[in-house]
C-alpha cells in the first residue's frame, strides 16, 4: 500500500511465493490454451475460476468468462431452460464474490458482477447485504459505492432513502470521502428534479452547510468534509446559464479604422482606434464560461456595407468539445478612398435564436444588442509609422496616463457594461448572506486552528463574495476583500511549499482581478508611450503589468481594449487566454519562464501583432513541452488553425528542428521580434526566423533591411 516500506522476504516466505507462482503459471497456461481454442466446457470454465480466485486482476480471464457465459446462455435458451440460465449467472456472481474476497477493490470483479446483473435474470435481494459487508471492511471503497448506485437504480430505491444512508455513514465516520461524494451526486439529482422537499435550493444548501460544518470543526485537518464544502460553494455561486460579460467593440463606442491608401497622417478616434490589417477589424464576444454554437444564426452582425458574405465566427482556443470562452469574427471594411470619412453603424444581436450552450448544456437566452459605430478613415496607421522606428520598452519611454486622454471614455464603457437586457446581474440575497455567514464561521475556526485547508477555503469564500460584490459595482469593498485573499495565499506559500505553485497561480489570478476591479485601479497601471526620437506622445496606451511576480494571466474581459501590453519580469510559464486580446499590436514577454514555443501558442490568433519581445526566457531549455503534448509532432498543434497539412508536412520535414517556431510564427506579420537570451537562439535560427517572416524589420534589436 501507499507509503509502506518493503521488507526482505525470509527464506521460507520466498519458497512459498515461488511455489505459488509456479502453480499460477500452470493455471495460466491451461487457461490460455482454452481461451485461444474457444473451449467453453465445464472443465475449462472451472480453470478460469481458479485463476481468478488466485489473481482477480487477470482481465483476460474475466473477458473469457463473458464469452463462455454468452455461449452457454445461447445453448440454454435454445432449450427454453430458465433454470439453466439462472444457474449459469448465479455461478458468475459466486466467482465474482470469491474474487472480491481476495481483493475487494478489483476492477474486473466489480465490472463483471455489474455485467451479470445487467442481464436481468438475477435477483438483487442479496446485493445490498453483500455491499454492506464490503463497506464495513472499507467504508470508502469507491467501487462498492459505484456498484451501490447501480443496484439502487435497479431496485428503484428512492434517492431520499440513499441520502439518509450517506448521512448514517458520515455520522459513523465523517472521514468517508465516498459517502460525501455520493451525497453530492444524490443532492444534485434531487435539486435538478425539484423533488418534494428539495424544490427550494436555499433551504437545502443552508442545511448542508450546517451539516458539513460539524465535521470540519470537529477535526479541521481531515480533508473529506472540506472537499464537500467546496462542492457546496460551487452550487451556491453557479450561474444558471452562461452570460455575455464583455465585447469588443463595447456598446456605444466609436471605432476608427485607418487604412493605408493615403500618404497623409492619421488622426486617432476620440474613443477608440485600431489599425487595420487587410482591411478588417475584430469583433469579440467574451462569455462567463466556455460556450459553443456561436454562428451566423445565433449571432447576427448588421452593417451597411456589403463586404461580409464570408463572415464567420471562430472560437479562440476551443477545447475538445468545441467550446470557448472568447469568440471572434473579422468584419471587412470598405475601401477608404471610396468612402472617405464615412461612419457606419454596426448592430450585433444575440439571444434571439437558440443554439448557444455551455459545456453543461445550459442555454444562453438573454436578448442582447450591442451597437457601435465604425469610421473608415484614409491615412497611414500606427502600424505603418512604426516600420521606420524600433519600439523601446524602457521606463523613459512611458509617462503617466492622462485622465483626459481619448481612451478614457472607452475605459468607462468597460466598467459600465449593460449587455444583457433584462438579465439578472446581481447575486440573490440568500446567496450573498450564505457566503458571508461561511466567511464569519471560518474566520472563527482559524482563530483557534492554524489549518492550511481552512485558510484555502476562506480565500475561496472571499473570492466568491468579491465576485458577487463586483456585480453591484461595489469596487472598494472588492479591493479590501482581495487584500485579505492575497495575504492568505502568501501565508500558504510559506507554510505549504509543496503546493506553492498552485497558490502562486491563485495569487496571480486574484491580483489581476484587483488590478482590473475598477477604472481607477486599472488607470494606475496605464502609461502613454512616447517614441524615443519624438517629444510628442503616441496615442498608444501601454498596460504595464511588469515585475508583479505573476505566474499566470487572466481578467481578460476587462482588457479587450488593450493594444500595448508589458508583462516582462514576471514568472509566466504560459500565456493561455491572451488570444482574447485581439487588438494587441505590441507585447513584451521578456524575462519570464516560457520554456518552449508551444507555450506561445495563443499568439497565432493575434492578427494585428506587430511587436513581440520574448527575450531572456527559457525557450530551448527543454526539447519537448511535456506539460501539454504527449509526443513531439507538429500535427498535435494544428487544432483550430488554418494550416495546410501538405504545406505543414513539407516545412516540417525541411526544418524539423524548428517546427514549433514555424507553427507559432507562420501566420504572424511581425515587424519587430526580440529572441535574445534564449537557449535556442543561434545564427541558423535567426536566419530561419527572418526568412519565415518576410516583413520582419527588426530582429534582436538589429535592423534587417
Amino acid at each position: 500500500m501507499h507509503g509502506r516500506p518493503r521488507k526482505a522476504l525470509s527464506q521460507e516466505d520466498g519458497k512459498a511465493l515461488a511455489s505459488k507462482a509456479a502453480k499460477l503459471r500452470t493455471l495460466q497456461s491451461q487457461f490460455l490454451h482454452f481461451h485461444q481454442n474457444k473451449i467453453y466446457t465445464a472443465e475449462a470454465v472451472e480453470v478460469s475460476a481458479k485463476l481468478l480466485e488466485a489473481n482477480p486482476e487477470f482481465y483476460t480471464a474475466w473477458n473469457y468468462r463473458k464469452l463462455a457465459v454468452q455461449s452457454n446462455l445461447a445453448a440454454a435458451q435454445s432449450t427454453d431452460s430458465d433454470g439453466s440460465i439462472n444457474s449459469i449467472l448465479d455461478e458468475e456472481l459466486k466467482v465474482a464474490e470469491n474474487a472480491l474476497k481476495k481483493n475487494y477493490k478489483s476492477y474486473g470483479a466489480w465490472h463483471h458482477r455489474t455485467w451479470v446483473l445487467s442481464k436481468g435474470h438475477s435477483s438483487t435481494d442479496r446485493e445490498l447485504r453483500l455491499l454492506n459487508l464490503f463497506q464495513k471492511q472499507d467504508a470508502r471503497n469507491f467501487h462498492a459505492w459505484n456498484y451501490r448506485r447501480f443496484v439502487t437504480a435497479l431496485r428503484n430505491i428512492s434517492k431520499e432513502e440513499e441520502l439518509q444512508f450517506t448521512t448514517d455513514m458520515i455520522n459513523d465516520n465523517f472521514s468517508n470521502y465516498s459517502a460525501w461524494h455520493n451525497r453530492s451526486v444524490l443532492l444534485s439529482q434531487l435539486l435538478k428534479e425539484k423533488a418534494q422537499g428539495y424544490s427550494l435550493e436555499q433551504n437545502v444548501l443552508e442545511e448542508e452547510y450546517e451539516f458539513v460544518r460539524n465535521a470540519v470543526f470537529t477535526d479541521p485537518d481531515d480533508q473529506s468534509g472540506w472537499f464537500y464544502h467546496l462542492w457546496l460553494l460551487s452550487q451556491t455561486v453557479k450561474h444558471d446559464r452562461p452570460l455575455l460579460v464583455s465585447t469588443w467593440p463595447p456598446h456605444g463606442s466609436d471605432v476608427h479604422v485607418p487604412t493605408y491608401n493615403s500618404a497623409e497622417g492619421f488622426t486617432p478616434s476620440q474613443t477608440a482606434s485600431v489599425h487595420s490589417s487587410g482591411g478588417c477589424f475584430p469583433v469579440v464576444l467574451y462569455f462567463s464560461e466556455a460556450v459553443r454554437g456561436v454562428n451566423l444564426t445565433t449571432v447576427t452582425i448588421e452593417v451597411e456595407f456589403d463586404t461580409n458574405s464570408d463572415l464567420k465566427w471562430k472560437p479562440l482556443s476551443a477545447n475538445v468539445y468545441g467550446c470557448a470562452q472568447a469568440w471572434v469574427a473579422y468584419v471587412n471594411c470598405p475601401d477608404g478612398e471610396l468612402h472617405a470619412a464615412r461612419t457606419y453603424p454596426v448592430k450585433l444581436r444575440l439571444g434571439h435564436s437558440p443554439g448557444i450552450t455551455s459545456l453543461h448544456g445550459t442555454h444562453y437566452n438573454h436578448l442582447s444588442c450591442i451597437e457601435f459605430k465604425v469610421s473608415i478613415l484614409p491615412g497611414n496607421s500606427i502600424h505603418t509609422e512604426n516600420r521606420g522606428q524600433r519600439t523601446s520598452w524602457k521606463d523613459d519611454n512611458f509617462i503617466p496616463y492622462e485622465t483626459n486622454h481619448q481612451n478614457s471614455s472607452l475605459l468607462d464603457m468597460f466598467f459600465n457594461l449593460s449587455i444583457d437586457e433584462g438579465s439578472e446581474t446581481t447575486a440573490s440575497k440568500w446567496q450573498a448572506e450564505a457566503i458571508a455567514n461561511e466567511i464569519a464561521q471560518y474566520r472563527e475556526l482559524l482563530s483557534f486552528s492554524n489549518c492550511k485547508i481552512g485558510k484555502l477555503t476562506l480565500a475561496r469564500l472571499l473570492i466568491a463574495h468579491d465576485a458577487m460584490i463586483s456585480h453591484n459595482n461595489l469596487n472598494a469593498s472588492s479591493i479590501v476583500q482581495s487584500e485579505e485573499v492575497l495575504g492568505l495565499y502568501q501565508d500558504l506559500m510559506k507554510t505549504d511549499p509543496t503546493h506553492s505553485q498552485y497558490y502562486k497561480d491563485e495569487y496571480s489570478s486574484v491580483l489581476l482581478k484587483q488590478v482590473t476591479s475598477s477604472r481607477e485601479s486599472l488607470l494606475g497601471y496605464c502609461h502613454q508611450y512616447r517614441k524615443s526620437t519624438s517629444t510628442e506622445n503616441s496615442d498608444l496606451i501601454c498596460l504595464r503589468l511588469a515585475s508583479l511576480s505573476i505566474t499566470r494571466i487572466g481578467s481578460f474581459e476587462k482588457l479587450l481594449w488593450v493594444r500595448m501590453l508589458d508583462l516582462s519580469h514576471n514568472h509566466l510559464q504560459s500565456i493561455e487566454g491572451l488570444e482574447a486580446m485581439q487588438l494587441l499590436s505590441h507585447l513584451n514577454l521578456s524575462n519570464n519562464r516560457l520554456s518552449s514555443f508551444t507555450a506561445l501558442d495563443p499568439l497565432r490568433f493575434l492578427k494585428f501583432l506587430d511587436v513581440l519581445d520574448i527575450s531572456f526566457n527559457e525557450i530551448g531549455s527543454h526539447t519537448v513541452d511535456t506539460r501539454r503534448y504527449l509526443c513531439s509532432s507538429p500535427l498535435s498543434h494544428t487544432t483550430g488553425s488554418d494550416f495546410n497539412i501538405e504545406e505543414l508536412t513539407t516545412n516540417y520535414l525541411k526544418d524539423g528542428n524548428y517546427w514549433e517556431a514555424y507553427l507559432t510564427f507562420k501566420c504572424l506579420n511581425l515587424i519587430e521580434l526580440d529572441l535574445r537570451g534564449n537557449v535556442i537562439v543561434n545564427e541558423n535560427f535567426r536566419s530561419y526566423m527572418s526568412n519565415l517572416m518576410p516583413n520582419l524589420k527588426w530582429l534582436d534589436g538589429e535592423e534587417l533591411h
